[in-house]
């Protein structure tokens, strides 16, 4: 999977590549879809959503540039997976999911595999986390119509907040990196997401 379709497909970060090989993806799959835990697509995990296809999480990681100490905010858990790959390259996750079942769900499976430094937290996404910023980096995994305000807000100087915006059907994945009060946009291809659902995202 890592050299196949990662690393053939231009991610080279050294750190997100080991961090690719170092956490089972199998883990984070419902057992019906185990057979295809390392295809490079997404695959269903319940409530509607879905784990991302490994090329996708390895990419969106290596688009943030963390840091062996940074913080880093993930949007939408999910099962728990981009949060692993991230806790292997940051020095510290928080995670905010709006469905407790997968919050729940997710936890059980960070703690079983010993990662530290990772806190999941029921939340809506769209608004962020102001509790613990500001965010060396923030993830989006999931699609929003605009780029929400406060996450721009919570953005370490320096710091980038990678995310999908667009419709509910088709979106662009972009990198904002913040330089003072500015913020700089960089529009990196086409990507398919569930939507955001929140006050900032997609109305539920």
């Amino acid at each position: 999977m890592v050299w196949q379709q990662i690393a053939r497909r231009g991610v080279q970060s050294p750190v997100v590549l080991r961090a690719m090989m170092r956490v089972p993806r199998h883990l984070f799959v419902p057992p019906e879809f185990r057979s295809q835990a390392y295809a490079d697509n997404p695959l269903p995990i319940g409530s509607g959503q879905t784990i991302s296809q490994p090329y996708i999480v390895a990419w969106m990681t290596e688009l943030l540039e963390l840091r062996q100490y940074d913080r880093v905010l993930e949007i939408g858990v999910g099962s728990g997976y981009q949060t692993a790959i991230l806790a292997q390259v940051a020095g510290q996750v928080i995670g905010l999911e709006r469905i407790p079942v997968l919050a729940d769900q997710a936890r059980a499976r960070l703690a079983s595999l010993g990662l530290g430094s990772i806190e999941v937290i029921v939340a809506d996404g769209s608004e962020g986390y102001l509790e613990k910023a500001p965010y060396n980096g923030i993830l989006a995994a999931a699609a929003t119509p605009h780029i929400p305000r406060p996450l721009l807000e919570q953005l370490a100087e320096g710091g980038r907040l990678v995310l999908p915006v667009g419709d509910l059907f088709e979106q662009t994945l972009e990198r904002v990196t913040r330089r003072g009060d500015s913020f700089h946009i960089e529009r990196l291809g086409g990507v398919r997401f569930v939507p955001l659902i929140g006050t900032h995202g997609f109305m539920g």
